[in-house]
């Protein structure tokens, strides 16, 4: 995916691609300050960096949790942070008519997982020739992202990328079979989603629950097993996120893990 992405940097590096930021865009001060630390740190490291940033939020546990500071203004928001920081943006899409409006806004488009089998969802994304990433549904099989993907490609975009972010386990907790990335990588490129397969859904508090206390260990094992690239949300202080501080990474210590991640790659390249 990233061979698309003109404005991406040390797209040569041979390193692992990382896509990063808040889960949902709270303001404008927030966005550029985490763009800015993790520009800072994606260069120290030479690693392809794509901006993540929801600018709303449809899957939620209840009615009352927030979804979005206004679409508009969030999208806005995406679009200043990759023209101050000349790098990619993405955001995720829940309906057909948001494929259009946030493909004027950002570089990629992100099916969420409970979506990636909504043919038209995926085909309006397609569509819009940006790159498509595709969240694995934590009820499929790797084998079965094979008819997502065919879908982007056979709606002559071939700019897709899946992404892996744990199954179901139970009712109230994911986790990653990573015999899968090999597999999904056979069809396009293969990012986890480190945070997201931290979560533990369903929690009767209706707030959904995390572990980041094991974003270490999942993004080795993911690295080492040959992803093409990490997706890490990450908040200054996730404990006052508007969404999923419970999995969420502290912007202070991704440097370590960062630094950690690079040099397990050049190990098996």
């Amino acid at each position: 995916m990233i061979q698309y992405l003109d404005n991406i940097h040390h797209k040569d590096s041979k390193n692992f691609f990382l896509i990063a930021g808040p889960c949902i865009i709270e303001g404008e001060d927030m966005a550029l300050k985490i763009a800015e630390k993790v520009v800072e740190l994606t260069n120290k490291y030479n690693i392809p960096y794509i901006f993540k940033g929801s600018f709303k939020k449809a899957n939620r546990s209840r009615v009352d949790s927030f979804t979005t500071i206004g679409e508009e203004k969030s999208l806005e928001i995406l679009k200043k942070v990759g023209e101050t920081f000349n790098i990619p943006t993405t955001t995720d899409i829940h309906e057909n008519e948001h494929a259009a409006l946030a493909a004027q806004y950002v570089d990629v488009l992100q099916i969420p997982a409970f979506l990636v089998r909504q043919t038209d969802l995926l085909v309006a994304a397609a569509k819009t020739g940006k790159c498509v990433s595709l969240k694995k549904g934590q009820f499929l099989s790797p084998e079965s992202m094979k008819f997502a993907v065919q879908k982007v490609t056979d709606s002559d975009n071939p700019r897709v990328a899946i992404i892996e972010r744990g199954n179901s386990f139970g009712y109230t907790d994911l986790i990653v079979d990573y015999r899968g990335i090999p597999t999904m990588r056979e069809y396009a490129p293969v990012i986890l989603d480190v945070t997201h397969s931290l979560q533990q859904p369903n929690q009767s508090s209706g707030v959904t629950g995390g572990r980041p206390d094991l974003i270490e260990t999942i993004a080795k094992a993911g690295i080492a097993v040959g992803a093409d690239g990490i997706f890490i949300e990450t908040h200054p202080t996730p404990e006052t996120a508007l969404s999923d501080g419970a999995n969420m990474l502290r912007l202070d210590l991704l440097e370590d893990l960062l630094q950690k991640l690079t040099r397990i790659r050049e190990s098996i390249l």
